[in-house]
């Protein structure tokens, strides 16, 4: 190992390291199904980076605000990017944003619907102002060039009760770069579609910073009437930082957005011993307390006993031909609403990739939450 590789791993962990980092760059499968050193495991499972998702400007302009929060804010908040935790099937996570104004309650749900491949399902609620973020995502890892590349498999879908608007919209690919330094971070890369059922059609293109020129986490995105090439309004900037957004094709810009002064709404996640022994937070507490305390014999040990159990619980499952009943999505062969909407562009499904197409059933939600509905 360099001078420079491995620069910001700790001294205790840089054999466990240096293996790693063999493995992977040798590894040719799904890098999800490789172990990661306990040194550079999150205490987060992935079930919980769901969490942040009005008309066609605002709905981009709400979408690139989202950015920050979903990948970026873990690595400020744990000085690198961490690997999450690989969430067990049937895994939940549930929270809520309170807000006593005219937002009012928020709610989070996410649920792992498959973990072979491993998928999470996810639906965010807001009952006053009619508006709801369904989708599902599945993410194939692999190691290239230097970095882990991900490419992620699903969709989300935004609905405005109001104007009875649904917008469709894809997930950007993203890879894991500073791995040789040992200090990880997302780079978001190719592009995300967002179109509606109104007729509009944003195209976001992401770009990082290159070995030469090119500034961190940019990005450059279109807003056009679907099939035109006129284009309406313009964006640009880094989705960590600030974007401008601009009529037309030019530079006139009518508004700007810092996403470092703007201001999030607290998750309020219940406390652990009212939570269900499926959330995230109960099932991994041992595991998580000892990643805090730097017990990393611990948190192998606590790891595999969870491990063990899913591994039990599917093999009592296909003795007794049965399959995990998920409490808050439903598989389907086709959704009717996705393909309406796909069809005006060049989204596919990809749903081999992510055992099937998963939608939230509103049913499946009211049984469990009878005084919600």
């Amino acid at each position: 190992m360099s001078s420079q590789e491995g620069a910001n791993v700790p001294a205790q962990s840089k054999s466990s390291w240096s293996s790693f980092m063999k493995s992977i760059t040798s590894f040719s499968g799904d890098l999800a199904s490789l172990t990661a050193p306990p040194f550079i495991l999150s205490s987060t499972s992935l079930t919980e980076y769901s969490g942040y998702w009005k008309r066609a400007l605002a709905v981009l302009k709400w979408f690139l605000s989202t950015l920050k929060q979903q990948y970026s804010s873990r690595s400020e908040k744990l000085g690198s990017e961490k690997k999450p935790l690989n969430p067990f099937l049937g895994e939940l996570f549930l929270g809520t944003w309170k807000n006593d104004g005219e937002v009012g309650e928020t709610k989070l749900i996410s649920e792992q619907v498959s973990h072979h491949p491993p998928v999470t399902a996810y639906a965010i609620l807001n009952e006053k102002n009619g508006v709801k973020l369904t989708g599902y995502n599945g993410q194939k890892a692999s190691f290239s060039k230097g970095y882990i590349s991900v490419k992620q498999v699903g969709h989300a879908k935004y609905y405005l009760k109001e104007f009875d608007e649904t917008y469709l919209i894809t997930l950007p690919s993203l890879h894991i770069e500073g791995l040789i330094m040992g200090s990880p971070y997302v780079e978001l890369n190719k592009s995300t579609i967002i179109t509606s059922s109104s007729g509009y059609t944003a195209t976001i293109d992401y770009s990082g910073k290159g070995w030469i020129s090119g500034k961190k986490n940019s990005f450059t995105a279109i807003l056009t009437k679907t099939g035109s090439k006129d284009v309406l309004y313009n964006i640009s900037g880094q989705w960590t930082d600030k974007f401008s957004i601009n009529e037309g094709k030019g530079k006139n810009e009518i508004e700007s957005y810092d996403c470092k002064a703007a201001k999030t709404t607290p998750l309020y996640i219940a406390p652990i011993e009212e939570q269900d022994p499926l959330e995230s937070r109960r099932a991994w507490q041992k595991v998580q307390e000892a990643i805090v305390r730097g017990d990393m014999e611990t948190t192998g040990t606590e790891k595999s006993k969870i491990e063990n159990e899913q591994r039990e619980m599917r093999k009592k499952e296909k003795e007794e031909n049965r399959e995990w009943e998920r409490r808050y999505f439903t598989r389907v062969e086709e959704d009717p609403e996705f393909t309406k909407l796909a069809a005006k562009t060049d989204i596919i499904a990809e749903a081999e990739k992510t055992g099937g197409m998963w939608v939230f059933d509103e049913a499946k939600f009211a049984k469990a939450h009878p005084t919600s509905s």
